[in-house]
């Protein structure tokens, strides 16, 4: 299927979803936001793929990941809505507002990994993106930028509760008051990004091997790994060890065990079953 903003490929159990408007420096129209989430449950929920990788198409005199989103809908009334003067404009601009954020949430709640590799510029909504991913990779010449402080907006669909994670709140409210560039060697410091490369092709190579390493081990097992570390993030150490050894005690299934550890042994990649597909009403 053809998209507006994304190419789509699969291979070797890994999905690749780059977005494709350099032209546009990547920005995000209106597409983008109904596509991507409809991208990622398709992937998952049909069980197409182990690891999700998105990257993007950063051809042009200066290479820019994304550069959030695309000014076009804010004139449409695609984020705000046409009519200020609407007594109902309030709820209008909140209504697309969890739109927004829902695409995005797609990526935190989809039960396989989602790794992001970043090259260049990532601003405003870009940042939204990459925070809801599980890793993020950059280039040297990558940084992030909460822009929205610059044009007079509190960043609403996903930045805050999710960079806070990753990065000291002072830190992040530096960020957040000043809209300055935070380059890739503090973003790797800082523990935002998991590791930095020289260029887009090393990025790229060492972000498919992790892929690659993580589309060999046992599915239902990574999707425990995901479903628990977010759930931890969220809840207590005592509500998360309960929540641990019910998932166990529900999901846990031995013969994988012994396919992991046989493997393991044989010096062979191992067979293990996809995740089960999912039917949304």
């Amino acid at each position: 299927m053809a998209y507006e903003c994304f190419d789509v490929s699969i291979e070797d159990q890994i999905a690749h979803i780059r977005l494709s408007r350099p032209e546009k420096r990547n920005a995000m129209s209106p597409s983008f936001w109904a596509d991507l989430p409809e991208i990622v449950r398709d992937i998952d929920d049909n069980a197409k793929a182990r690891v999700i990788v998105i990257s993007a198409d950063t051809t042009g005199e200066r290479p820019i990941f994304s550069a959030g989103i695309d000014v076009s809908m804010f004139s449409s009334g695609g984020v705000s809505g046409n009519d200020k003067n609407n007594p109902q404009h309030g709820a209008v601009f909140y209504q697309n507002v969890l739109r927004l954020q829902d695409s995005f949430t797609a990526l935190e709640n989809c039960r396989i990994p989602v790794i992001v590799a970043i090259h260049g510029g990532c601003i405003g909504g870009g940042v939204d993106l990459i925070t809801a991913c599980d890793m993020r990779y950059g280039t040297s010449d990558a940084y992030i930028t909460i822009y929205e402080i610059n044009v007079g907006m509190t960043a609403d669909v996903g930045t805050f509760p999710r960079i806070l994670n990753h990065m000291p709140e002072g830190v992040v409210r530096e960020l957040a008051y000043t809209g300055r560039r935070m380059d890739a060697e503090e973003c790797e410091q800082r523990g935002l990004f998991n590791a930095t490369y020289e260029s887009d092709e090393a990025m790229m190579e060492a972000v498919m091997a992790t892929a690659r390493q993580i589309a060999s081990k046992p599915p239902l097992a990574i999707y425990g790994c995901k479903r628990i570390i977010t759930y931890a993030r969220d809840h207590s150490t005592a509500d998360t060890l309960d929540q641990i050894g019910v998932w166990n005690m529900s999901m846990l299934i031995p013969s994988e065990m012994m396919e992991a550890m046989m493997a393991k042994g044989q010096k062979r990649a191992g067979t293990f079953a996809d995740l089960p597909k999912v039917a949304r009403d």
